[in-house]
């Protein structure tokens, strides 16, 4: 279900289904590979700021991860964000492959270094959208 932009500007986003939701609405099936980010303010209501990120490296070095944090920063103050919602677009299949692992949990440790709430990250993939959980990328199997 589509909502106008109006309506975005009113609802909160309180649960991971609604976060899903709205990844699906805007971000939908993958494309191509890159990374998005989603701003909520304070009271959990979705900015109308999305920052489409191409070019970064399939699995990122520390230089990758502290300059997406720093860009991710500047944005947030600029904006006056309180969270943001991470989204990795890539055109494969919904399994949680390595660099997705590699990606959320080094940008999720830099955000938690500066003081940044990440409120979810998500995969956009051939076929949707699927929510990240923490524990698809702390815990690392290398035979997944």
């Amino acid at each position: 279900m589509t909502i106008s932009a109006e309506e975005a500007a009113h609802a909160p986003l309180v649960s991971d289904e609604q976060i899903e939701m709205r990844v699906s609405d805007l971000v939908g099936k993958a494309i191509k590979r890159q990374w998005w980010m989603l701003f909520l303010d304070e009271n959990d209501v979705q900015l109308p700021h999305i920052v489409p990120v191409e070019g970064a490296p399939l699995v990122p070095d520390d230089a990758a991860t502290q300059h997406s944090a720093e860009g991710m920063s500047a944005i947030m103050d600029e904006l006056g964000a309180a969270q943001v919602i991470l989204v990795w677009e890539r055109p494969t299949g919904p399994t949680v492959a390595m660099p997705d692992r590699v990606w959320a949990r080094s940008l999720a440790e830099a955000a938690r270094r500066r003081g940044i709430r990440v409120r979810a990250q998500l995969i956009s993939h051939s076929n949707g959208v699927r929510w990240l959980a923490p524990d698809d990328y702390l815990e690392h199997n290398p035979a997944s």
